[in-house]
């Protein structure tokens, strides 16, 4: 059997490593979870013991979050699992990092750290996968640091309003208030990057809007960051109708999990369909998640594997 390596950690500041380490080792105590290594605080050394590979990932770990900690920035459970995940790459979150009015956001996968890097080369761009790996939410942050920095003149976030064969004349009310149900978790994104004021007088000029696929038809989306959220549920005429509006110094995104289309039997996915036209279309990036990139509770992951490993014969209803 091969012996375990043995690495340390030196850091400069002996306060700033407490926050590394937390409350109660806490800290330490994830990583040694979540990397399979042993760690000891001595002074200002943390002492890595563990397989040759797992202890230089817990290396690169510790100085990230030592990197966090210098910068005045807390460290949460997250954090710790990001500088987990993050450490069998060459990213460094803080140069992938967003800057919103109400916070900085960097990745926590290397899947998210890939999808930054797409957003960052690719006028028009793809993000596939699972509920909670941040398709969407991360694709909001990019179009708010944007327009903070004034690369884009709008926001345009959309989606299909008509879900799980639900259709919306048969919901109550006028149409924002069918159709708002659908756009919530737009709003909410929003609302974690930017201040309500802010939102509320820029969806009042215009320069942010929320409005349901069908609303997107006969316009042309110049100097705008444009997203298209659940789109698999859109047939390939919607999809074609959305991408054609693309505009000058615009940016679009489009999201979705081909493994939840609600479309009547037989009817195929826009979004399969685009993805096959379009494969090898220059200017066109695709970010593929899975449910290692899934960053909402560890339950989630593993909730997504165990319906991934599932044949489909098995999950069809009875």
């Amino acid at each position: 059997m091969t012996a375990p390596a043995r690495l340390a950690c030196e850091f400069d500041d002996n306060a700033v490593v407490q926050d590394v380490v937390g409350p109660q080792s806490r800290n330490l105590l994830r990583l040694e979870q979540r990397l399979g290594v042993t760690l000891d605080l001595h002074g200002n050394v943390i002492a890595i013991e563990g397989p040759e590979d797992n202890a230089t990932k817990a290396q690169s770990a510790l100085v990230t979050l030592y990197r966090r900690a210098a910068a005045g920035k807390a460290i949460d459970d997250g954090d710790v699992d990001a500088a987990a995940r993050l450490s069998a790459t060459k990213d460094d979150a803080d140069d992938l990092t967003l800057r919103t009015r109400k916070k900085h956001i960097a990745p926590r996968t290397p899947g998210q750290a890939e999808y930054f890097r797409a957003l960052n080369a690719h006028e028009l761009v793809f993000a596939l996968g699972p509920a909670g790996t941040g398709k969407t939410y991360l694709a909001v942050a990019k179009a708010v640091a944007m327009k903070i920095a004034g690369e884009v003149d709008r926001i345009i976030l959309s989606r299909p309003a008509v879900e799980a064969g639900e259709r919306l004349g048969f919901l109550p009310g006028d149409m924002k208030e069918k159709v708002d149900p659908y756009l919530r978790p737009l709003y909410d994104a929003l609302f974690d990057m930017l201040p309500g004021d802010q939102v509320t007088r820029n969806m009042e000029s215009g320069d942010i809007e929320v409005a349901p696929l069908a609303f997107m038809r006969g316009r042309t989306l110049a100097n705008s960051f444009v997203i298209l959220d659940e789109a698999q549920n859109t047939t390939p005429v919607q999809m074609k109708m959305f991408l054609t509006r693309l505009g000058e110094r615009s940016r679009m995104v489009v999201t979705g999990d081909l493994s939840q289309i609600d479309l009547p039997s037989g009817m195929k996915s826009g979004l399969a369909d685009a993805l096959d036209v379009l494969k090898n279309v220059k200017g066109v990036g695709r970010v593929n998640f899975t449910s290692a990139d899934v960053v909402r509770h560890d339950l989630v992951t593993r909730i997504v594997e165990a319906y991934d490993t599932q044949s489909p014969e098995k999950r069809k209803p009875r």
